[in-house]
């Protein structure tokens, strides 16, 4: 499977070339600060921004945990966030966070998990650039889709992909949709519209 570069609303099956299931994905994501513009950029260079990447499990429609830098596994164990990257900088390269998502082991109850990045120090959208989520096979290293926020915008936050089951397995679906919020807290109203 050739990696597939989603646009928003875009969805794939999660499985791989010979037709069986993924076992395991990580949703990698990655960002720059953007220049600063002006007489002083250049006596302050790039500003460090702190975007924090969330997982949220959903059954029948309801929240039921969340991965993120204070809670960085489930209770469960399938879902596990790497650490927390207060600074970026991985832009085209690689992932600045990263949450790992054991599929085989999500309680079946679990039906979605929905991805989200917000900007933990308040800077919007327009202070970052070559921001990218992207999904890997975490057994073979292969990146199968990224999605890239080809918009800065005055939010904090965006809502990026969601994986959910399907008879046959797993689906993601690239979301892309801007939020405001320093916390995955403040965005469950708008990740509500997504389930």
């Amino acid at each position: 499977m050739t990696s597939v570069n989603l646009t928003k609303g875009q969805q794939i099956n999660l499985s791989k070339s010979d037709g069986s299931a993924l076992t395991a994905v990580r949703m990698g994501l990655g960002w720059q600060s953007a220049p600063r513009k002006g007489f002083m950029a250049k006596f302050t260079g790039r500003g460090e921004i702190d975007l924090d990447a969330s997982a949220v499990l959903f059954a029948d429609g309801q929240p039921i945990d969340v991965v993120f830098f204070q809670h960085l596994t489930s209770d469960d164990g399938s879902v596990r966030h790497t650490g927390d990257n207060l600074v970026g900088g991985a832009g085209q390269g690689g992932d600045d966070e990263a949450i790992l998502v054991d599929l085989a082991r999500v309680p079946v109850h679990v039906d979605q998990i929905v991805f989200t990045v917000n900007s933990f120090t308040g800077q919007t959208f327009t202070e970052v650039q070559n921001a990218f989520c992207r999904l890997i096979d975490e057994t073979t290293g292969q990146e199968l889709a990224r999605y890239t926020l080809t918009s800065g915008g005055t939010h904090t936050a965006q809502i990026m992909a969601k994986v959910h089951r399907t008879a046959s397995g797993w689906d993601m679906k690239a979301i892309g949709e801007p939020a405001a919020g320093r916390t995955f807290q403040d965005l469950m109203p708008a990740i509500a519209q997504h389930l």
